[in-house]
């Protein structure tokens, strides 16, 4: 049987998120901290100098990306040997990790976004705010992993 996550147990008992650590959340509960925004399926550069870390418009080639889901989620390890699997220590360590990344605002103790797929109640949610990669990212190709510079993702602030 599923877990019914958006479901309280009791009447007017506060959703997991709020309630729970990273750490305390099932497997279930983890999973669907993902709002499906696909930032972290997007190649990196790190600025040798700096140490800094800058997006790129390309996307893991397992990343499906008008869902922005991996088309292969439980075999990725596999497939893309550095993608990474997110715990609770990488995220309290990646700087990259968006500011909007659930998992990243649950440990901050946070409140999710009016556009998280677990408050609205809807995974188009995150892609109508404008938030997920679905419309500007781009397949990987060999040539464009090997001009990663040219595709850096500039975020204004």
């Amino acid at each position: 049987m599923r877990e019914n996550l958006l479901t309280a147990s009791e009447p007017n008992a506060e959703p997991f998120w709020k309630t729970k650590t990273l750490a305390d959340m099932t497997t279930a509960e983890w999973e669907s901290l993902c709002d499906g925004c696909g930032r972290c399926c997007m190649l990196k550069l790190e600025d040798e100098d700096t140490d800094e870390i800058y997006m790129t418009r390309i996307a893991c080639k397992l990343l499906d990306i008008g869902k922005c889901r991996c088309q292969d989620y439980p075999k990725r390890h596999k497939k893309v040997p550095d993608c990474l699997q997110l715990n609770v220590e990488l995220v309290q360590s990646l700087s990259w990790l968006p500011e909007t990344c659930a998992y990243r605002l649950v440990d901050e103790g946070q409140d999710l976004a009016w556009w998280h797929p677990l408050v609205s109640g809807d995974p188009e949610s995150v892609h109508q705010a404008g938030v997920s990669v679905r419309t500007w990212a781009m397949v990987e190709t060999p040539t464009r992993a090997e001009e990663l510079h040219r595709y850096l993702v500039i975020e204004e602030d």
